[in-house]
């Protein structure tokens, strides 16, 4: 029987908590770019609608959508990634250090244009995306580089999110070194997986894939049956090599699976769902924010349920505050 209850007092205790943690994310930052508009007639050229645009908006993508959505939470927050030297580098540089994520590790890569992912909306509905983007993984150097920052850093950092959006930055040398370089610490370590990219996350503390990675990753096809995604989740937390896995699962929830406890189902708390842009980076972001403040792995998966609750009820790529997700904990109206 899934179960979501945690008390107002503990999911305050929790969020309360995140003022002093310094979290790093580590992965492929893009800028999202939505046209928006209105769609009064079919085009004579072709049978697709035709968008009057009425204005733009631009916000962070990716491991940079993670970083936001930290910032969002009161978490002071690191990104490690790569762009390109060109004018969506910049833009996204510059809403991120509006937010007071520190982009110093935020290095320009040759040859490379910054992700660009733009999409097209009318009437509050997404009509198509187009990808601007380079994909191959990065060379030696720039790992070296980036492990270089994070040597630096380290001695701050409370948590560490790999976010893998299959743009080349989150490889498997990287998390080697990266983690050998958190060896004798107790920082916590949390990835989101890229279907199709297949790694070993040994010494990792938690993985957060959605059901479809979930069953890409131990290759089979997809269902959501509970006794497949029961074998799917003890099959990943022993083929990773982590401690835990949380599987989220749209509509029906969250599972969460640890070593020699039973799974942990999690029902949904979303009332309405306009757009799933970006839940997954909220999951994770929310995640691992909770557990540098204290909170269980089961309290930390009841925080981050709640708050793609909120997520999926936004359009466009979006975050939470903390005052959001204390604001819809049930305990607080029960009294």
């Amino acid at each position: 029987m899934a179960e979501n209850h945690l008390s107002y007092d503990s999911a305050a205790r929790i969020v309360n908590g995140f003022d002093d943690k310094h979290i790093l994310v580590i992965g492929d930052v893009m800028l999202d770019e939505y046209v928006w508009g209105s769609v009064d007639r079919i085009s004579p050229e072709a049978p697709v609608p035709v968008v009057e645009a009425r204005r733009r908006s631009f916000m962070p993508g990716g491991a940079a959508n993670v970083a936001f959505a930290l910032a969002d939470l009161g978490v002071k927050v690191s990104l490690v990634g790569g762009i390109g030297g060109d004018e969506s580098g910049k833009k996204l540089k510059t809403i991120l250090n509006s937010k007071g994520v520190d982009t110093t590790g935020v290095f320009p890569l040759q040859g490379r244009r910054t992700t660009l992912k733009t999409r097209i909306i009318g009437h509050n509905q997404q009509i198509v995306r187009i990808d601007w983007e380079d994909s191959h993984d990065i060379e030696d150097k720039f790992v070296a580089k980036i492990c270089r920052f994070v040597q630096k850093i380290k001695h701050t950092l409370h948590g560490i999110v790999f976010e893998d959006y299959g743009k080349g930055v989150i490889t498997q040398n990287l998390i080697n070194r990266v983690m050998e370089l958190l060896q004798g610490t107790k920082i916590f370590t949390t990835f989101d997986p890229k279907r199709g990219h297949y790694l070993q996350l040994n010494g990792i503390t938690v993985a957060t894939p959605n059901h479809f990675e979930a069953f890409d990753a131990v290759k089979k096809k997809v269902s959501l049956i509970n006794e497949d995604i029961e074998r799917v989740g003890e099959e990943l937390r022993k083929q990773w090599g982590v401690q835990a896995v949380l599987i989220t699962l749209g509509e029906n929830g969250m599972s969460l699976f640890e070593a020699d406890k039973p799974v942990y189902k999690i029902s949904t708390v979303a009332r309405e769902v306009y757009d799933v842009s970006g839940a997954g980076d909220t999951v994770i972001a929310s995640f691992t924010a909770a557990l540098t403040a204290g909170a269980t792995l089961r309290e930390a998966a009841m925080v981050s349920n709640y708050a793609a609750g909120i997520v999926v009820g936004k359009v466009g790529t979006a975050s939470v505050s903390r005052q959001e997700i204390l604001d819809v904990i049930p305990s607080k109206r029960n009294g």
